[in-house]
């Protein structure tokens, strides 16, 4: 039993340190919520617990900044295929005439919405 604690003590003492690392390193502007410094104070002053909450709340997605994470709809990230943020002109166009002709082979096919004879 005591070396479980040894080794769940070492692990989560590991979990802090990294967590203090990564709050100093970021940059202030992928710090959400309140300022850089009191995250780090937060991260120091309670131990496991700040480090979970700044990985889970405090830390914003590589490449976004609080103000963008904060205000962008979730169906509307870009690289999620919803709102074609990262789509070129050509390739909506593309997708747009393969929409067009399936929806030409459909109507071709007097596709309805029997299911077909009854067996």
């Amino acid at each position: 039993m005591t070396r479980f604690l040894v080794i769940g003590g070492f692990l989560a003492a590991v979990f802090w340190v990294f967590g203090i690392v990564d709050c100093v390193v970021q940059p202030a502007s992928r710090h959400r919520g309140v300022p850089k410094g009191v995250w780090i104070a937060i991260v120091i002053l309670i131990p496991v617990l700040g480090a979970i909450l700044w990985f889970a709340l405090g830390r914003t997605r590589r490449g976004r900044s609080a103000a963008e994470e904060r205000f962008l709809p979730l169906d509307d990230e870009p690289g999620s295929g919803h709102a074609g943020y990262d789509l070129s002109r050509a390739e909506q166009d593309r997708r747009i005439q393969e929409l067009e002709a399936e929806l030409a082979r459909l109507d071709e096919r007097g596709d309805t919405d029997d299911p077909g004879p009854k067996r």
